[in-house]
């Protein structure tokens, strides 16, 4: 990729402010924990998987910069941090998978001392990182078999680079298959009411130059009637253990849409994404957001004062419209229940 998503710069985290994007190409530096945690909360960086490197990230920063000679006292202003790096946003499981990587480390603290803790937390921080866009590349070259020549492939949201450390799950599909050298069409949603779709997905397929065709969320039903689209491709932030999945908000329709239209829905995601402590899309949190990314576009209200909005940021996909998830493990089929309980997550 010709951009970085997140970096780590030793004594700061450089974020692209995908807030910005396609207008300009502008960079966050990070030098502390609370400024990783305001970009996560706000949206400058998003995506499960980039969410968990920038906690951990933010994490491994608190560790650097945290100045004390007792342990206990590091060990507890640490847990703090961790807990605050929790509550930026509660659906996206990879959030609490990274944070509980690094916390195993920081519980050992009493074994290696602070100064061997704070070098194994920004290791394990850059460990994260590094397998994230590993992973990726594995998704991709597992599902690249479900592309064919001449598709039509309808995506939502963002699941690409910039919701990864790099390269992508659904849109890593689509770059390893491109990468190939087969030939396709990718139709986004524009994803409302952040517009991930028309304003990340289109600007990363067209970085790739991968043909790309920009639609509203409502239209996608007619293309589908219109035998335009052969393959739904999307992503996750959190799947239950019977392959319930949460994904951005509009997700759930797009998979009844193309189960009518008898259209293969795939999500890919990897195995961090797995949440095997539920049993059923139910139990996932779903976070719900400020009513101004409804009534404003670009900072100007299109909506009357005082209307009633309701705002929430996922919807679930039930098991059953899903043919299959694509991961660095290979593509799981249902009974997801039965394949994924078997699944060893790190």
């Amino acid at each position: 990729m010709k951009f970085r998503t997140i970096e780590w710069k030793g004594d700061r985290v450089r974020i692209l402010d995908q807030r910005s994007l396609p207008q300009k190409v502008h960079y966050l530096d990070c030098r502390d924990t609370f400024s990783v945690a305001h970009a996560i909360r706000n949206m400058a960086i998003r995506g499960a998987p980039a969410i968990g490197v920038a906690a951990a990230m933010g994490i491994a920063l608190a560790a650097k910069k945290t100045l004390t000679t007792r342990p206990e006292t590091y060990r507890k202003h640490l847990e703090k941090v961790c807990h605050e790096m929790r509550q930026t946003r509660p659906t996206a499981v990879n959030l609490f998978w990274a944070v509980d990587r690094m916390k195993r480390i920081l519980d050992q603290i009493h074994v290696y001392g602070i100064e061997k803790t704070k070098a194994k937390l920004v290791k394990e921080a850059l460990r994260i990182y590094k397998e994230d866009v590993e992973i990726n590349k594995k998704i991709g070259e597992v599902g690249k078999r479900l592309i064919n020549n001449g598709d039509g492939v309808l995506t939502h949201c963002n699941a690409g680079a910039l919701a990864t450390a790099g390269y992508g799950t659904a849109l890593g599909v689509l770059y390893a298959a491109w990468a190939e050298g087969k030939r396709f069409h990718v139709y986004v949603d524009e994803t409302r009411p952040m517009l991930q779709g028309a304003r990340l997905t289109a600007w990363e397929l067209r970085q790739a130059k991968i043909p790309v065709t920009v639609l509203t969320d409502s239209m996608s039903g007619w293309l589908m009637k219109q035998g335009r689209i052969d393959l739904v491709m999307v992503g996750a932030d959190r799947i239950a253990r019977n392959g319930d999945t949460a994904n951005k908000i509009g997700t759930y329709s797009l998979a009844v849409l193309a189960n009518h239209h008898h259209i293969p829905f795939y999500v890919a995601a990897p195995t961090s994404t797995l949440d095997l402590e539920l049993a059923s899309g139910e139990e996932i949190p779903i976070e719900e957001r400020a009513e101004e990314e409804v009534s404003h576009i670009g900072g100007r209200r299109i909506a009357p004062k005082g209307i009633n909005i309701f705002n929430p940021a996922f919807d679930v996909t039930p098991y059953h419209f899903i043919n299959g998830i694509i991961t660095e493990k290979g593509i799981f089929r249902k009974p997801f229940e039965k394949v994924l309980k078997v699944v060893k997550v790190q």
